[in-house]
């Protein structure tokens, strides 16, 4: 039998769950075949966090835990961190904001795999918090099996985080991402070797990071920096600057005070910038 949560409803206004509502119901109209499947992860809900959760647990139950327990864990998350179901619209928004294929704020809930994965994290990463260490590995693993998205789940990750197409991504155990950031497909954030301890690298506020981009050690990445796409980035990159090749060096300033909002991945290298970075 299904779990009520003490997580309530935003009671004032919710413009985001307003608009996935009206969103599902316009998708009904649109494509009937589909009603089920959109009134079971929508409209038979009577909050964002309650559909997030059926979602997930829809996509991450199996053979091995079924959906009903995912739901059940996920809800406990929330009780103890109920700030998850707001870094989830953020993320939401994020994603509407700066993927050009991504039309509607249903979109990402129902079909794109970045975004779930992340989602799931914040959930993993609370339960990580809470002691249940073996669960929080056990959703780790659906996640990457299923969409390819490996995040630790003690990696820290903050709000309105777009991880675009949501492939082939590896986020370290001891990883900081700020709020902002943008992460394309292929990205690495990871250590340098077999040593323990603080290892990963700490991604600042506003940072776009290209596709194919390498990140290794405890290095800083200063807020509003690009890294360009397929970029081995060895040490720390100051703020507001752009990094290129293998290793990477600095070529430019990040040409715009927003990058990961940006989301402009030329890279024009600027005299005089060629320094490490």
């Amino acid at each position: 039998m299904a779990r009520e949560t003490n997580v309530k409803p935003v009671k004032r206004i919710d413009p985001v769950w307003d608009r996935l509502r009206g969103e599902a119901e316009d998708a009904v109209r649109a494509e009937p075949a589909l009603g089920g499947f959109i009134y079971s992860a929508v409209l038979a809900h009577d909050s964002f966090e309650m559909a997030l959760v059926h979602r997930l647990a829809a996509r991450l139950g199996n053979a091995d835990l079924g959906s009903e327990a995912v739901v059940n864990a996920f809800l406990d998350a929330l009780d103890a961190e109920p700030d998850i179901g707001l870094s989830a619209r953020a993320d939401m928004t994020a994603t509407y904001d700066r993927d050009p294929a991504c039309h509607r704020y249903i979109d990402p809930l129902l079909y794109f795999k970045g975004y779930q994965a992340l989602q799931t994290h914040r959930m993993a990463h609370r339960l990580w918090q809470m002691g249940r260490k073996d669960f929080a590995y056990y959703l780790q693993s659906r996640s990457s099996m299923i969409a390819s998205v490996d995040v630790h789940p003690a990696a820290c990750i903050g709000k309105g985080i777009m991880i675009d197409h949501g492939h082939d991504i590896v986020i370290g155990e001891t990883c900081v991402i700020e709020d902002n950031v943008s992460i394309m497909q292929g990205v690495t954030l990871g250590g340098t070797g077999k040593e323990s301890g603080d290892r990963h690298p700490k991604i600042r506020r506003g940072v776009l990071i290209g596709a194919g981009a390498k990140i290794l050690g405890n290095i800083e990445i200063g807020h509003c920096s690009r890294i360009a796409a397929c970029s081995v980035v060895l040490h720390e990159v100051p703020p507001n600057r752009t990094v290129a090749g293998v290793p990477a060096r600095i070529v430019g300033y990040a040409g715009c005070e927003e990058p990961a909002r940006a989301m402009d991945h030329q890279v024009d290298a600027v005299a005089g910038e060629g320094e490490q970075g």
